[in-house]
């Protein structure tokens, strides 16, 4: 049976593929129609019809062979994808005898899936603005270039299908986005500017309307092994969010390097009264000698604890390497778990006699 995740899902997408299609419909756009009185005397007219254009947002998807952009394209699919959730949520009731609630979900949250970014994608709120001021990564600068990148590189076979099948029976020429760029394993070359910035000051920067971190948080800690390895039991035991512990992770973590921790919260994860904990991004050095950065939630008051070992000078050089990465753990392992065994790496750990 499908997770209350997988509700949770189809729910937010449903949500605000609903809220989109309402703002975008104009007030004479409605699904009633209302009835034309003519008059007993009145001869019937012998002109043709004028073509009926369709009510609502289906309207605007009428066939035409004219190119179109991303945007043109979110929508339809957003409109469509919204269609057959709705139908596939009444097939159970319609087909009680037919229908399988396991497929029924599973075919919801596939569309959830595929379509819960494409209202944004269609009616962007605002000009664009990177989650993290100063910080614009390579993926984030294609994604900016051609909306539908994400959707369409996160797809699956499946999923480009139904995208091509949808935009094909509109009439429409569309071409897909290229894919996105691949994570570089290490940080790219510093330039002049880069190297600038480590004198400028913190690069974590303040989002437009939020309050500056508190000055504790605009610092980097060095860690041991075991001390990350407790900030992901803690993350994990604590449902904070970010991070979870697990014994492959541990047995990953380089046991001689020092791994590094710092506040680097998004826009959308900036700390307030609801949002009590700090979104940290971590710079992990691996087994195999790999550097990786990812997110790790961690309360104030456990960041403030730690020791603070690191000159100033080079806190900000580590922020900014840590920053420029690409590859995450998820991205590593994928990569590293087909050569894991337990005499490279002590994991899975060979059983004792």
């Amino acid at each position: 049976m499908t997770s209350s995740a997988g509700w949770e899902t189809c729910c937010i997408s449903v949500a605000a593929g609903l809220r989109f299609l309402r703002e975008s419909a104009s007030p004479d756009e409605s699904d009633a129609r209302d009835d034309v009185n003519v008059s007993p005397n009145q001869k019937p007219s012998t002109d043709k019809p004028a073509p009926v254009r369709p009510r609502g947002w289906a309207g605007r998807f009428r066939p035409h062979a004219d190119d179109v952009d991303d945007r043109t394209v979110a929508g339809l699919l957003a409109y469509h994808a919204l269609i057959e959730i709705r139908s596939s949520a009444g097939k159970s009731r319609r087909q009680p005898e037919t229908a399988s609630t396991d497929e029924v979900l599973e075919r919801i949250r596939f569309l959830a899936d595929l379509a819960h970014n494409l209202p944004l994608v269609a009616r962007p709120q605002g000009r664009w603005r990177p989650s993290r001021p100063g910080l614009i990564s390579r993926r984030d600068r294609a994604m900016q270039t051609r909306p539908m990148s994400w959707t369409w590189n996160t797809s699956g076979e499946r999923g480009r299908e139904w995208i091509l099948r949808h935009i094909a029976q509109a009439g429409y020429r569309w071409t897909p986005p290229p894919p996105l760029p691949a994570p570089r394993k290490d940080a790219a070359a510093w330039n002049l500017r880069q190297g600038l910035r480590v004198l400028a000051g913190w690069p974590v920067r303040t989002p437009p309307g939020r309050q500056p971190l508190p000055r504790q948080a605009r610092i980097l800690k060095a860690l041991d092994r075991d001390q990350m390895y407790a900030l992901y039991e803690e993350a994990g035991s604590r449902r904070l969010g970010m991070g979870s512990a697990s014994p492959e992770l541990r047995a990953h973590l380089d046991p001689n390097a020092p791994h590094y921790l710092f506040p680097d919260p998004a826009d959308y994860y900036w700390p307030n009264e609801d949002r009590p904990w700090w979104e940290c991004r971590v710079l992990l050095r691996m087994v195999d000698g790999e550097p990786i950065t990812g997110s790790l939630t961690v309360l104030p008051e456990t960041f403030t604890a730690l020791p603070s070992t690191v000159s100033g000078i080079r806190q900000r050089r580590l922020a900014l390497t840590a920053r420029m990465l690409e590859r995450d753990y998820y991205l590593w392992w994928r990569d590293h778990e087909k050569d894991c065994s337990p005499q490279r790496c002590g994991y899975p750990a060979e059983p004792t006699a």
